[in-house]
């Protein structure tokens, strides 16, 4: 009696994952509870990291800062030279608790994207980008409302004072468009490409690396599998880059948004 054996072709034995797998497809951390998934149980905890990291930094400050407080100091006064102070002028300091909290949790949810066993950067999942982006977008019209009155905000924003009236015939519906519209979705949006295309390089260059080094090693495909190592190496490097940029950009953004609806010469 002979036993036959039927193998799984070599494309089943190893596939690289889709996006909807690496980006969407995340089992419930506790059974039953299905919104409780990797995401927000990184998204939770990089809240409680950036509460952490600023209550050991500022809750029994020294004159002279050492340690934590320090590296917080640091970021503090990157936070108010660069991004609060350029848009906000004299109101810098009243806005910076959350311009810095908007800065370290939108960095901590990247770079969860480059640590190990973590892996995921939280900006990739689209939601989380819209809720903050969302909540600038509020406070930006409430502000501007508050301190402009409804007829004026809307008024400053869609007729910039200055140019010939019938200019305003085509220029109104793109400031609506581009400041009602246009400018929260892109401020969500570009966050969260940012880091999706950035987590889809790295997963393809790893997984390179590892096929051809530990699946399929062969002459060739181990030097093939040596430039995945490389390129995820280099990838990642960048990635962390781009990954504090897209903070920094992001509360800058916030900045601007704020700084233009409590001065409407902005």
């Amino acid at each position: 009696m002979i036993a036959l054996t039927v193998l799984a072709p070599p494309e089943d034995q190893f596939r690289a994952p889709t996006p909807d797998e690496l980006f969407n497809s995340f089992t419930p951390i506790i059974p039953g509870v299905d919104w409780f998934t990797k995401p927000v149980l990184l998204a939770i905890l990089s809240a409680v990291l950036v509460i952490g990291f600023c209550w050991a930094a500022f809750a029994n400050p020294k004159i002279v800062p050492r340690g934590v407080q320090n590296i917080a100091e640091y970021g503090y006064m990157f936070v108010r030279d660069q991004v609060a102070r350029p848009f906000l002028g004299k109101d810098a300091d009243r806005w910076m608790g959350l311009l810095l909290t908007l800065f370290f949790l939108v960095f901590i949810w990247n770079i969860m994207g480059v640590i190990p066993i973590l892996q995921f950067p939280v900006a990739s999942h689209i939601a989380f980008p819209i809720v903050l982006a969302g909540s600038i977008y509020v406070l930006k019209v409430y502000l501007g409302m508050k301190h402009q009155g409804p007829i004026g905000y809307f008024k400053n924003l869609m007729f910039p004072p200055g140019l010939p009236k019938p200019i305003y015939l085509l220029l109104s519906p793109i400031e609506f468009l581009s400041n009602l519209i246009i400018a929260p979705f892109t401020h969500a949006v570009r966050l969260f490409a940012n880091m999706f295309a950035g987590h889809m390089l790295l997963a393809f260059f790893s997984m390179v690396g590892f096929w051809f080094l530990f699946e399929k090693l062969t002459p060739l495909g181990a030097g093939v599998g040596v430039i995945g190592v490389v390129m995820t190496i280099i990838f990642t490097a960048f990635e962390m880059f781009i990954q504090f940029l897209q903070a920094f950009l992001f509360a800058m953004l916030a900045s601007m948004y704020i700084g233009g609806s409590l001065h409407a010469e902005h």
